[in-house]
């Protein structure tokens, strides 16, 4: 009796269920989605409008970009008309200096090596130093020009040289550069930079003892930088040979070296290079000494004939706080240089018989320095050079008298500069040296002014 209570009360209940209520939920619900559809409606039609506005906005401001481009078309076409002032770019390198040195510096010389006829110390007193005429422009879109044409003082009288005149081709792709012409070989890390970049007034000892200061010769270059995050970079020269130190003529390629570079960055701070080089010459056919005759008569002259190689290794670092080196900086810089050399030594002019010895010689030598810019227009740096030679032949007095002979000397040299750079054109040098490449040594004085005129690329890393 009770359970059929409980079904009658639960059928009655179920029964007075108001429909309508159930009919309002489901409208509210259908205008909530209306408003939606409506908000979402005028959102999308004010992302079209938006959209709209930026394409007209671009089409406008592409419009002034032609209208620019066409001004500087015109201007280009009117300029070229005329004279060119940007075509060839023309640098002038104003470079002097005063010298003191103890010694007589006709009377240099570096025991255990044959001299380049530009290795010596330079004029005593006041000269014009090394000053450079370059002319430089792009050709066309596939090739760059550059002539360089260098003023100095030689024994007493004012000389000029073209110094460098090459092409060299401009966007080839894949890495890719060539260079044809005379220009300096990129054998190390200093000897393809011109004087007026170096951080002292004269060049390290090694260069003075194997190139004469530097290593230049008419020829081709290739170079290939690889497509990665390190710097990778290969390269090639071929030479005609006939530039010291090779020597003689020949019909084709007389020298050629090989190099390679890397590098890269250690934060935004530290940057870093290190470089392998190879020189070789076959067959140097009568290079010629033209520095101090080493007691033999002024007649005599000393030739060397037979096979030349050089390998070469430098490395490169840089500081900068934050990556601006225009207020503080700092640079180290080390090469170390290994000759080879199997031939024969001839005195020329020495009468007949001709005074002749075989030659086996090696020669090596280092330098290392530091450079710091310590506030925006003052740097300091010191250097040390150091040389040795284990030279021998059938005639030692033949190896004497060409300068060859150590003397029981190792030649090494300490230096101190100090400079003065108002802007970056400009620069006032003092230096200091302590030469003891032979038995008395030296002290060297000089004060140099070197100032840039006129448009000047970019120096290398």
């Amino acid at each position: 009796m009770r359970k059929k209570f409980i079904v009658a009360a639960t059928i009655a209940a179920i029964s007075n269920i108001n429909p309508v209520w159930a009919d309002s939920d489901i409208e509210a619900l259908r205008k909530q989605v209306e408003a939606l559809k409506k908000d979402y409606e005028q959102r999308i039609n004010a992302l079209e409008n938006r959209l709209q506005q930026s394409e007209e906005n671009a089409q406008l401001a592409q419009q002034k970009v032609e209208q620019i481009v066409d001004k500087v078309e015109n201007t280009k076409s009117t300029s070229s008309a005329g004279q060119s002032n940007f075509n060839p770019a023309v640098s002038v390198i104003l470079d002097g200096r005063y010298a003191d040195f103890d010694n007589d510096p006709d009377a240099y010389e570096l025991p255990g090596f044959m001299l380049g006829n530009e290795a010596g110390l330079g004029e005593d007193g006041f000269s014009i130093g090394h000053t450079e005429i370059a002319f430089s422009a792009n050709i066309d879109d596939k090739f760059y020009g550059k002539a360089t044409l260098a003023i100095h003082d030689h024994e007493g009288e004012t000389e000029t040289d073209l110094e460098e005149a090459y092409i060299q081709t401009l966007g080839l792709g894949n890495g890719l550069t060539v260079k044809a012409g005379r220009f300096y070989s990129a054998i190390g890390y200093l000897n393809e930079q011109h004087e007026h970049t170096w951080d002292f007034a004269d060049a390290p000892l090694i260069y003075r003892g194997l190139f004469g200061n530097q290593l230049r010769d008419d020829g081709l270059q290739i170079t290939y930088v690889a497509p990665t995050d390190l710097f990778m970079q290969v390269g090639s020269e071929l030479f005609r040979g006939d530039r010291f130190p090779g020597g003689g003529d020949h019909d084709g390629v007389g020298a050629w070296t090989v190099f390679a570079n890397i590098g890269g960055d250690i934060g935004i701070e530290h940057s870093w290079q290190l470089g392998f080089n190879h020189w070789r010459e076959n067959d140097v056919n009568g290079r010629t000494s033209g520095g101090h005759s080493h007691g033999g008569a002024a007649t005599e002259t000393p030739s060397f004939s037979g096979d030349s190689k050089i390998s070469s290794l430098d490395l490169v670092y840089k500081w900068a706080p934050n990556g601006n080196p225009t207020s503080q900086n700092f640079k180290f810089q080390f090469e170390y240089f290994d000759r080879r050399e199997d031939g024969n030594i001839t005195m020329l002019n020495s009468g007949p018989p001709e005074e002749v010895s075989t030659y086996d010689g090696q020669q090596d030598g280092w330098y290392a320095q530091a450079v710091y810019q310590f506030k925006p227009h003052w740097r300091t740096g010191i250097r040390y050079d150091r040389l040795s030679s284990n030279n021998k032949g059938s005639d030692d007095d033949v190896l004497a008298e060409a300068g060859l002979d150590d003397e029981g000397h190792t030649p090494e040299r300490y230096s101190a500069m100090l400079e003065w750079l108002p802007s970056e054109y400009s620069r006032i040098r003092l230096q200091f040296n302590r030469d003891d490449s032979y038995e008395d040594a030296d002290n060297q004085i000089f004060l140099q002014y070197t100032h840039s005129l006129g448009s000047h690329g970019a120096h290398q890393f």
